[in-house]
């Protein structure tokens, strides 16, 4: 009997060693289960740097005008072959040279009209019209060189100076220059554009003469 209560006595006795030892502080607990992180590793939570703005493309030419320079240089050119009866882009001169000598080289003219004191035979290859007498004979030659649809006419006064007449013809400003005695150098300009469509060196004693050659 007295040995049963002495294992009860153990018993309870080291039941309350255990609790007492569980109840200690600094004893080990159960490590909490692991948060899982709000952001992946590396995502940045600094604001991003500004991006660098993107390098302006130059802008597009555009149908600039001509500096005035090479306009000036144009025109004195332009009044150089006018006195010899010739434009730009042709060899033959107005009051020198037959239309058959043109078809000789060129070959036959796109197109042949009648028009004002003669004839117009028109080279659209070549950009060039040459107006001829009855006789064969030219006497009107007219440029529709590109080069030309810059011009404007405060730019050719501005090298040529005033012109010494100015007709119209439908829509069309006519300005006369003299170039030489034998010739005048005329600038055609719509009034749609305000810039120059062609010009013709024109020999008006040719031109009234519709037997001559």
């Amino acid at each position: 009997m007295h040995t049963i209560k002495r294992m009860k006595l153990l018993t309870a006795a080291a039941a309350g060693l255990l609790a007492l030892t569980a109840c200690q502080p600094g004893a080990p607990s159960a490590p909490p289960e692991a948060t899982a992180p709000s952001q992946q590793p590396g995502t940045a939570t600094t604001p991003e740097a500004p991006a660098k703005p993107a390098p302006s493309s130059p802008a597009a030419p555009s149908n600039a005008e001509p500096d005035s320079a090479s306009v000036e240089a144009q025109l004195k050119d332009m009044l150089v072959l006018a006195r010899k009866g010739q434009v730009k882009g042709s060899d033959f001169a107005a009051h020198t040279n037959l239309i058959d000598e043109v078809e000789k080289k060129w070959g036959k003219a796109d197109q042949i009209d009648s028009a004002g004191k003669g004839l117009y035979a028109t080279y659209k290859k070549h950009g060039i019209t040459f107006g001829f007498n009855k006789g064969e004979l030219i006497f009107d030659i007219r440029s529709y060189d590109p080069e030309l649809h810059k011009l404007t006419l405060p730019a050719i006064e501005k090298t040529l100076g005033k012109p010494k007449e100015t007709a119209k013809n439908g829509d069309d400003q006519i300005y006369v220059f003299q170039a030489s005695e034998q010739f005048e150098l005329k600038f055609v300009i719509p009034a749609a554009t305000g810039k120059v469509d062609h010009i013709s060196v024109f020999s008006p004693q040719d031109a009234k003469n519709n037997m001559a050659g």
